[in-house]
């Protein structure tokens, strides 16, 4: 469908969203952009910053979250001790409304469901993420919402703003995101470790 709105023969996928996850999706018009790219983002060299909505205060408003996630049932994922994979993901959280936190994230690795799992284990599931028993919603808040990164020696940002969901949409909702306006400004914490 986009090939044919923008009369490309061909467009190369660069990277994947859950499929319950909107917003910035990197495709490329060529292969060799597409290997470029994917060079960028195996390197960690692509800043990815998510916007979501939970329905409870976390246990910290703000931090650093480490874990090794396993597989455990019913395509969920969690932290568990004998887990390999380590999942590093940081977040700023601030209150919308009663019942209503934004959460600005940023990901060090790109593991399966792992704003998901940590959302979870910080007590405030993303709302209508059923999968991980949070509230039932009119979709699930969980949003990419910009990519940043060096190209051919030029700088990119893109910044997406959601535009779909009630929650998302809503007055409060809109005006607490303009603090995460620019996310990259943020004092985001060095990690103690490197992401593996």
């Amino acid at each position: 469908m986009v090939c044919a709105q923008h009369a490309f023969d061909k467009l190369w996928l660069v990277h994947r969203l859950d499929k319950v996850t909107s917003g910035l999706l990197i495709l490329a018009k060529h292969a060799q952009a597409a290997s470029q790219l994917g060079k960028l983002f195996e390197a960690r060299e692509i800043e990815k910053y998510y916007l979501a909505l939970g329905g409870a205060k976390p246990k910290k408003k703000q931090g650093t979250v480490t874990g090794a996630m396993k597989k455990i049932r019913d395509g969920k994922w969690a932290f568990n001790q004998n887990g390999n994979a380590v999942a590093v993901s940081q977040f700023f959280s601030k209150s919308v409304s009663a019942g209503i936190r934004l959460f600005l994230l940023k990901p060090l690795t790109g593991k399966t469901h792992q704003l998901r799992v940590m959302l979870k284990s910080l007590g405030s599931p993303i709302l209508g993420d059923e999968l991980y028993k949070a509230q039932a919603q009119d979709r699930t808040y969980l949003h990419a919402y910009c990519l940043r990164f060096t190209y051919q020696g030029q700088l990119v940002q893109l910044v997406c703003p959601p535009t779909e969901g009630a929650l998302f949409t809503d007055e409060e909702c809109q005006t607490a995101q303009q603090e995460y306006a620019e996310p990259w400004l943020k004092s985001w914490p060095t990690p103690k470790t490197s992401p593996s």
